[in-house]
């Protein structure tokens, strides 16, 4: 045995780099093979088949890890979602022709939204617009201290900060008079706390969770490139929060010396409340395998205060929903006849949309795109600024916002139909992340949504071909660089 033992050291002493040749030819050669064949974006194919080529063991070890969709192949969890969008039972029956309410051309888009969406278009659904954390936060905190069943919170970052604490507190005063909390944070968000907020939520005895911890089975780590993105709120069944604001103290004046970073988010009630909660129960039970009974968590359907408006959710995700912004957007782009308004802080669309975007410019709609002149991402801000000639040359106008950072992903076309939510307009949220917007089809909030654009705009300095052109070369170079990077940012 012994002399085996020193035969088989002997060769793995002399063959050791032709066993490493082949192996690396073997896990490259399969993990390009899967890439080609499961790929349904080029570029992404042509990404990774290139990642594994030039690093032949890292390069197929980093696909395993981060370039295999485990979540499209879970099934039985995706059927089940239909499920739960099926178990509400609504006040107000489905929307049959939008066109009467805002306009024939709105007809097309309603069609594209019953076809790519779970959800259907329901009106009776009461919005309000919040603007920055100092009127979301309170907002937020006095639904969880009259809630009297139910609570439901998901969040993409929940800060263990001062403002995350008042949510542990508030929460832990409601868990306290029996009601029912569940508490959803993704993996990667909540490592922007040195103390995961997890922990004082355990520490309470609040039910939480976290999206993406282990999805490899055998490796303890998040799974990096898919996340959930999306921020819920849902009170009793009947109150419902969404938009772009996670919770963090940075938005509020007086965590910040006056000087908070700017965020749009929406109070909702009506049905598209009962859409929040079917798209976290699906979430929750992905993550937990917990199944939250729609007899206890769906309240029954009553009246939201006027004005009544029609909405409905839109999930997208890294599943067989994977495109359905995506879709929205390009309907969208396509129906408007004179103006599309754009605030987004990672503006990075693919070559659709950017397409989408020129067509419409090129047709006559006046175009306005909102980006921050100050970004919390360096090299995301690097990255935009390498591909705004493409819209300017088709006459699109791009503002950049002066004073604070503003984190709002706010869309209007022709003042009659709202885009909000979770979704940026860049490659992660629109292929890799979890996420949760809402169409709302209402003059009234459009012209909200509007003004905020519009303000931001009176004080924004507009981007030209000449502004860019001025940049200097290594910082042109610098920024074109990190572009061609931008599916990984």
């Amino acid at each position: 045995m012994q002399e085996h033992l020193i035969h088989l050291r002997s060769l793995l002493h002399d063959y050791w780099p032709h066993l490493a040749l082949a192996l690396s030819v073997i896990l490259g050669a399969s993990a390009a093979i899967h890439a080609a064949m499961t790929k349904n974006d080029v570029r992404a194919a042509i990404s990774w088949v290139g990642v594994i080529i030039m690093s032949p063991l890292l390069g197929p070890f980093l696909y395993l890890i981060a370039g295999i969709n485990r979540v499209r192949r879970q099934s039985r969890l995706e059927q089940s979602a239909d499920v739960f969008y099926e178990q509400v039972t609504y006040l107000h029956p489905p929307v049959s022709d939008i066109g009467a309410l805002v306009g024939a051309p709105f007809r097309s888009l309603q069609i594209l939204g019953d076809r790519v969406s779970r959800s259907q278009l329901r009106n009776g659904n009461n919005v309000r617009v919040l603007v920055g954390g100092d009127q979301t936060y309170p907002a937020m905190l006095q639904a969880i201290e009259q809630a009297h069943s139910t609570i439901a919170l998901q969040s993409y970052i929940f800060d263990s900060d001062r403002l995350g604490r008042e949510f542990v507190s508030a929460l832990s005063r409601a868990h306290q008079r029996g009601v029912q909390i569940r508490v959803l944070v993704d993996a990667i968000g909540a490592k922007y706390s040195r103390t995961p907020i997890v922990r004082l939520l355990r520490r309470e005895g609040i039910r939480c969770a976290l999206f993406m911890t282990n999805p490899l089975g055998f490796l303890r780590m998040p799974y990096a490139n898919l996340r959930s993105h999306r921020k819920l709120l849902i009170v009793d069944g009947t109150v419902g929060f969404t938009g772009g604001m996670n919770l963090r103290e940075s938005f509020m004046a007086q965590y910040s010396e006056g000087k908070p970073s700017q965020d749009t988010h929406f109070r909702l009630e009506g049905p598209a409340v009962m859409q929040l909660l079917a798209s976290f129960r699906h979430d929750w039970q992905f993550t937990t395998r917990e199944d939250l009974s729609p007899a206890y968590w769906h309240a029954s359907s009553t009246p939201a205060p006027r004005p009544h408006v029609p909405a409905r959710c839109i999930a997208s995700g890294p599943d067989r929903f994977m495109a359905s912004t995506h879709h929205m957007l390009q309907g969208a782009f396509a129906i408007a006849q004179r103006h599309i308004r754009i605030q987004s802080p990672y503006f990075l669309p693919d070559q659709i949309l950017l397409g989408a975007l020129n067509t419409a410019a090129r047709r006559g709609v006046q175009v306005d795109i909102v980006i921050p002149g100050q970004n919390n991402l360096r090299l995301v801000n690097y990255a935009m600024t390498a591909q705004l000639d493409q819209v300017l040359r088709a006459g699109c106008r791009v503002w950049r916002a002066r004073g604070p950072f503003n984190h709002s992903k706010l869309m209007t076309i022709d003042g009659a139909w709202s885009y909000i939510g979770s979704s940026n307009l860049d490659p992660r949220s629109l292929r890799l992340n979890f996420e949760l917007d809402v169409e709302i089809y209402s003059r009234d909030t459009a012209r909200q949504i509007q003004n905020l654009i519009d303000l931001e705009i009176e004080e924004a300095e507009a981007v030209s071909l000449e502004s860019l052109s001025s940049i200097g070369f290594g910082k042109r170079l610098r920024n074109r660089l990190i572009w061609l990077a931008s599916p990984y940012l």
